[in-house]
């Protein structure tokens, strides 16, 4: 399946709208710390900055900024773009829906444009579809499968950690701490934006394992699945790394507490495994070749002096 040139304009322009709307937030955000490396920081997990500042941003939202202008670069260029616009409508639907209930009138608007603007990739990629020629030389490329099949272990290992995880907070904390992860209470004192840990978890969970399942049958959308993924992942786990070096717990690293070590773990892993898992699926991939017609199937070349009428 491709997508017309209108649709592919028109998902260039919602994913440019889209990022708009977190630059100005990130804009005033650097507005209000003093340096961007505190605003940097912040979005590691450093709370220091909390008594002074309290960003609306969180690391979401950069990592969200790059997926918009690499799609809207994607739907530019080629017209095989239509699961791009999908998986990233469809994940910036699932991020930003816990907006709806979250403190403020500026955040419950930013939600609601984001929310139609999601909806309308959908829309654009469901609508600018038409069917192709699968012998076509333009035909959708899949992943190769050597390729694929690497980056599904990994996203499926990731997608078991992710949910172990989220299986051991939800049985080492109260009930009630357990909920605000989900809906964002107050409790967690998250920015504006913030996507609820426990709710951001099991997005990128299933995200993961869509990536992997994917990935195994080589299905059109494995490579957004996948680069998504891959990039939500290593954003997560490059905060966390973050964290870990300011709070110096890699110099003592097996003295930490078993949480403290298996976070960093967990983090490095995340990293390397979203780092190789974008390396592996960005790499070109299969085309169809256009099958072999013999002579006497192709039309008769029409005759050098053509009679009348012909």
């Amino acid at each position: 399946m491709t997508v017309t040139r209108t649709a592919r304009l028109t998902g260039a322009a919602l994913c440019a709208a889209l990022a708009l709307v977190i630059v100005v937030w990130l804009l005033s955000d650097l507005a209000a710390f003093r340096a961007p490396a505190e605003l940097l920081w912040y979005w590691a997990g450093d709370r220091a900055f909390l008594l002074r500042h309290r960003a609306a941003t969180s690391l979401v939202d950069p990592v969200l900024l790059v997926a918009y202008v690499a799609t809207a670069y994607a739907a530019l260029r080629s017209p095989l773009a239509g699961p791009a616009l999908a998986v990233t409508g469809l994940t910036t639907l699932a991020l930003r829906l816990p907006g709806l209930w979250a403190a403020g009138i500026d955040a419950l608007v930013t939600t609601l444009l984001t929310l139609a603007l999601a909806a309308g990739l959908v829309v654009t990629a469901a609508a600018g579809r038409h069917d192709d020629h699968e012998g076509e030389p333009g035909g959708p490329a899949r992943p190769r499968t050597g390729p694929a099949v690497a980056a599904g272990v990994l996203c499926a290992l990731a997608a078991l950690v992710w949910a172990a995880w989220e299986a051991h907070w939800a049985s080492a904390l109260p009930v009630e701490f357990t909920v605000d992860r989900f809906t964002g209470g107050r409790s967690l004192l998250l920015p504006t934006l913030a996507v609820p840990p426990g709710w951001l978890d099991v997005v990128l969970t299933l995200l993961l394992l869509t990536a992997a399942v994917s990935a195994f049958t080589r299905a059109r959308h494995a490579r957004p699945a996948g680069l998504l993924a891959g990039l939500l992942l290593a954003g997560w786990g490059t905060g966390g790394v973050a964290t870990a070096l300011r709070a110096d717990w890699f110099a003592g690293l097996l003295q930490q507490e078993t949480d403290t070590l298996l976070s960093v773990l967990t983090s490095v892993f995340a990293v390397l495994a979203g780092t190789a898992v974008m390396v592996l699926l960005a790499r070109p991939g299969e085309r169809r070749r256009l099958p072999y017609r013999p002579v006497a199937a192709l039309p008769p070349a029409p005759p050098a002096q053509p009679p009348p009428g012909w």
